[in-house]
């Protein structure tokens, strides 16, 4: 049975890095001494090892040991044999891109739909969906293929943000990007703002944290979701 933790960002204004979601993965993981991490969204750049190393420090807080997928000599192999699996953020392109390149796809898809408890921010959020076509990064490279590996039945917008009404941007606000992919797609997109995650059970997906989730679907009016309720109804 999925077992899954789909949160739009890893830190929050004024916390450390996993800080604010941290109860909720002690009890997540509950049993699990070390998880793999796969690092290679690698945000800003950074290398696989000071991701890594960022991970673990922040999961030392709860007990588990992180060890990055780079760092063994058999990614297939750790993807099958973790007792807990972690995703980081960063850039979507290069995740799925890296996913792919080294042959672990099939096995990510494979160990989570059979009970291996998995946790992914923001790109690792987006490697959850259908597609990672509602990604807000930039194309940095060309991956194989935009399809994820679809955990829950619908895209993931990380990060989501509301149009603000006071603001002199006067570029394109998430809600019109969306609507333009509705023009061609049908998958439905939720915008999941900082703060929020989804925990999925099985078929059960919950929407936690302080915030509403904003639900796009072809053709239809925009919705909002109430926290702490089961939304699979909507899919």
């Amino acid at each position: 049975m999925k077992k899954l933790i789909v949160a739009s960002t890893s830190t929050v204004h004024g916390s450390a890095y996993l800080e604010y979601i941290l109860p909720t993965l002690a009890e997540f993981f509950n049993g699990v001494k070390s998880i793999v991490f796969i690092p290679y969204a690698r945000p800003g750049g950074i290398t696989y090892d000071e991701y890594t190393s960022i991970a673990n420090k922040a999961f030392s807080k709860i007990d588990i040991k992180v060890k990055g997928v780079h760092e063994y000599e058999n990614a297939k192999e750790a993807i099958r044999e973790a007792e807990g699996i972690f995703t980081g953020g960063g850039n979507t392109f290069e995740l799925i891109n890296q996913v792919y390149k080294n042959d672990i796809f099939s096995d990510l898809k494979e160990v989570v739909e059979n009970g291996t408890p998995y946790f992914g921010t923001s790109a690792g959020s987006n490697l959850c969906g259908v597609t990672m076509m509602n990604t807000n990064d930039m194309p940095i490279v060309y991956p194989p293929s935009f399809k994820t590996l679809e955990f829950i039945p619908f895209n993931i917008n990380a990060h989501y943000l509301d149009p603000n009404p006071d603001s002199t941007h006067m570029g394109e606000t998430r809600e019109t990007r969306i609507k333009e992919y509705h023009v061609f797609n049908s998958i439905s997109v939720l915008g999941l703002r900082e703060g929020s995650w989804l925990e999925v059970t099985g078929d059960s997906i919950i929407l936690r944290g302080p915030h509403t989730a904003r639900l796009f679907q072809q053709n239809k009016e925009a919705l909002e979701l109430t926290s702490n309720k089961d939304i699979k109804e909507y899919f």
